[in-house]
């Protein structure tokens, strides 16, 4: 059944959307855009139930109405596949005593109109621009939508036969599936599966890759290091770590977990009591937490779900640390190359070639901070601080005057939030206890990006490094982190033992970090995992990347209570397995009657190969800045004019500054909210004059003439930013 709907986009993006299409054909005179709805039923409808529906879905609204002439697509989720949006409307329909609405999925309908005689292929060479085509399909007739709807059957693990093909088989899978493996991995795995007699499966393979990337393990900061012949003795984390080590007052967790965790205030913080679920004050230290991270790589690729899920990733970070906490606000940030707007050519602007692959810089300051905000807004978490730098520039001394800037863009998420005292560390969890998964259902998206952004750009496949990029879903994060609230709320009757976020390599990251945690084992049943695509691989549902999950590690006698309070939020869980003493993870899949992985712990992460960098110094060219072609007004204007310097306010506005009520200093400042504030503040609590101040520094361009200034200058200004807000002293202060 197909119901045709409201208008799906406002004429500001069909103007848009329009002038996307003329660029790319000339003979687009007009685009249209309407929803369909299509339902799948049991039965007939009734007269009054599908009033009903109509009632739902369209809302009193006016149908969108298409040109009669217009070539007419059908934008639709991937079949397969059951979207995000999907899940929440059937959902309503059931609860509105909709018994025979099987499901409900919403498409696009776009009407183009074209001078001359366009065919079917002239318009198909424009849908790129109408679709996702990681999560959507372009259908030519609604009766296609039919397809939404057909069932799928689960595909079978792979295999590589290193027993028979030898290190070779595993060099090609290497390049097939984006594993990102170095030589000294590969040959560790063909020992390792040697010593096995057997050969591994590409489940295994994938969550080898994504648990040991450097996106999870740091390998570069974690490396050994020969500089000009000199053997260091120093890691750069070791250097990082030192800090802390040097000066831990303050410091509850540092580098041991999701988020760090300094000591804050006492403060009154209101949270339902868990005897009777009535909202109260409660007087308690209120620790914060603090975590910064990048997501460089997919907004590279796709610049909105890039910067969405980078945000939403931090955000779990932040919920999923010690044993649950609470996001409170957060940061964005953003480095590109030169802008190079049309029209808009500026004299730092130079000729240079962008990479296909990759969104160019303006589109990324277009799409990117939107995106960040756009979570940031639907989660309810307000974004206070942040920055905007573009740099491109030749550097002296390189040779065929090399460029360097950031086609790859720095995408920045971090922010703070609390944790409760009892709360603020792990603690080891005993075999028998249940492993859980919080959160929306497993999905073909983000397969290999922990792999994929740890490869040089442009060394992966233009369809592997596209199907490395994530989509969101805040609602169902809020959902998930409703779920985490009530359970810190309990106090020391937390039901929870462990909680890990998902992020790069899905549960292949995610489980076997949990279970380490305690060095154990477990038990896991593949399709116990809530799945939204039963056609996919074991690989894929063992790997992808789909967002707003978390692994939790529950008490045996408590999941009964605890799904209770997930039913409650309507945030969907599956009791996945059960921790072992056998040190071995093993994930059966029933449908196939085997096992997916087989794996050793300690063959994961503990013995893989440590990397050593050996450099030298290349002698640097000092050359004199020439400023006599130019007048102190044109380098005033130009100054002016610099994204570092200029206006900020399109950043700002498109965020919610003020959602959760303790939001103290935002960037706006004063009667006229002019965007100059350093600092970002929020306060303890409802009550009382303490709270957290936020600030941030950057300095990157230095680093092409002095990279320690570079450093120096960052955390100076850090500091001076966070002078603004009422610190004390500098012992208050943590980097």
């Amino acid at each position: 059944m197909e119901l045709p709907g409201q208008p799906a986009l406002s004429d500001f993006r069909l103007a848009k959307l329009l002038r996307q299409l003329q660029r790319a054909d000339e003979r687009v005179k007009d685009v249209q855009a309407r929803f369909s709805y299509f339902i799948d039923l049991s039965s007939k409808l009734s007269a009054e139930h599908r009033q009903r529906l109509e009632a739902l879905l369209l809302h009193g609204d006016a149908v969108g109405e298409l040109p009669k002439r217009a070539k007419t697509v059908y934008v639709v989720p991937r079949p397969g596949t059951i979207s995000p949006w999907s899940s929440k409307a059937t959902d309503i329909a059931l609860a509105c005593d909709l018994a025979a609405v099987t499901r409900i999925e919403r498409g696009i309908c776009f009407g183009l109109s074209m001078s001359g005689k366009a065919t079917a292929d002239d318009v198909h060479g424009l849908t790129h621009l109408l679709h996702d085509r990681m999560t959507e399909v372009v259908l030519d007739d609604a009766r296609e939508a039919r397809a939404l709807f057909e069932t799928h059957e689960p595909a079978p693990v792979g295999t590589v036969s290193i027993l028979d093909g030898g290190r070779d088989a595993l060099v090609a899978a290497n390049t097939d599936l984006g594993l990102a493996l170095s030589d000294d991995e590969i040959d560790y795995l063909v020992g390792c599966y040697n010593e096995l007699e057997r050969d591994p499966t590409d489940a295994e393979l994938m969550m080898f890759a994504q648990a040991n990337s450097e996106h999870c393990r740091h390998k570069i900061f974690n490396a050994d290091w020969i500089i000009d012949g000199e053997t260091r003795g120093q890691r750069l984390f070791g250097m990082i770590k030192s800090t802390t080590e040097k000066t831990p007052d303050g410091v509850i967790s540092a580098y041991s977990d999701n988020a760090a965790v300094i000591e804050g205030w006492d403060g009154a913080r209101l949270m339902p009591a868990p005897e009777d679920r009535e909202y109260r004050f409660c007087d308690e230290p209120v620790h914060i937490l603090m975590k910064v991270e990048t997501h460089n790589h997919p907004t590279a690729i796709s610049p909105f779900p890039g910067a969405a899920t980078g945000s939403g990733g931090e955000i779990r970070d932040e919920g999923a640390t010690g044993l649950g906490a609470k996001p409170k606000a957060g940061l964005t940030g953003f480095t590109v190359s030169h802008l190079r707007i049309p029209g808009y050519s500026q004299p730092w602007e130079t000729d240079f070639p962008h990479p296909d692959r990759m969104a160019t810089p303006l589109e990324i300051m277009i799409e990117g901070p939107i995106g960040g905000a756009s979570f940031n807004n639907e989660f309810g978490r307000p974004n206070l601080l942040g920055y905007f730098r573009t740099f491109e520039s030749s550097v002296p001394g390189l040779p065929d005057n090399e460029i360097r800037g950031y086609h790859k863009p720095i995408m920045i998420a971090g922010g703070v939030g609390n944790v409760r005292e009892e709360h603020a560390n792990k603690i080891d969890v005993p075999v028998g206890a249940k492993v859980v998964i919080l959160g929306g259902p497993a999905m073909l998206i983000g397969l290999g990006g922990g792999a994929a952004s740890s490869l040089a750009s442009g060394t992966s496949s233009e369809d592997l490094d596209f199907a490395s990029v994530q989509r969101g879903n805040a609602e169902m994060e809020r959902r998930a982190q409703e779920v985490i609230d009530r359970c810190w709320a309990m106090g020391a009757d937390n039901p929870v033992l462990l909680i890990h976020d998902v992020g790069a390599g899905g549960l292949s990251n995610a489980v076997p970090e949990a279970v380490d945690h305690s060095s154990h084992g477990a038990t896991i049943e593949l399709r116990e995992v809530d799945n939204a695509e039963p056609g996919m691989s074991p690989m894929g549902i063992w790997c992808n990347e789909a967002q707003e999950r978390y692994v939790l590690i529950v008490g045996d006698g408590r999941i009964d209570e605890f799904t209770a309070l997930c039913e409650r939020e309507r945030c969907p869980v599956s009791v996945i397995g059960t921790l072992t003493d056998d040190g071995n993870l093993t994930v059966n899949d029933r449908e196939f009657d085997n096992r997916i992985v087989d794996m050793p712990m300690q063959m994961l992460f503990g013995n893989p190969p440590k990397m050593t960098r050996d450099v030298t110094h290349e002698p640097a060219v000092e050359k004199r800045l020439d400023l006599s072609d130019i007048s102190l007004e044109d380098a005033a204007m130009r100054v002016l004019r610099f994204p570092a310097v200029a206006d900020k306010s399109f950043l700002i506005h498109i965020g919610d500054r003020t959602v959760g009520g303790l939001s103290a200093r935002d960037q706006l400042v004063g009667p006229w909210q002019v965007p100059v504030s350093d600092v970002a503040i929020t306060s303890s609590g409802f009550s009382g004059v303490t709270g957290e101040a936020m600030a941030m520094g950057e300095r990157t361009p230095l680093a092409v003439l002095n990279a320690p200034a570079s450093g120096r200058m960052a955390v100076a200004e850090s500091i001076t930013n966070i002078a603004a807000a009422s610190i004390e002293n500098l012992s208050k202060v943590r980097l």
